[in-house]
């Protein structure tokens, strides 16, 4: 980062046009997204999501799903 805090970033949005603060709201909400896919990708690689994939799989083998 080039020493911005979030403060320092937060007073320049809030000098922004409407349409360009819209712009920055759907770019950010996009890069959120991704950021959490990152994650959850990532937690799937780790492992770290093995024991809820198990729950799932089991409640679904016992009839227990339902199509959305």
């Amino acid at each position: 980062m080039n020493g911005m805090s979030v403060q320092d970033i937060k007073k320049v949005i809030a000098q922004l046009p409407p349409d360009e603060v819209a712009s920055l709201t759907r770019w950010l909400s996009d890069y959120h997204a991704q950021l959490w896919d990152e994650q959850i990708a990532d937690d799937l690689d780790e492992g770290n999501l093995n024991a809820v994939l198990e729950e799932v799989d089991k409640e679904y083998r016992a009839g227990l799903a339902r199509p959305l």
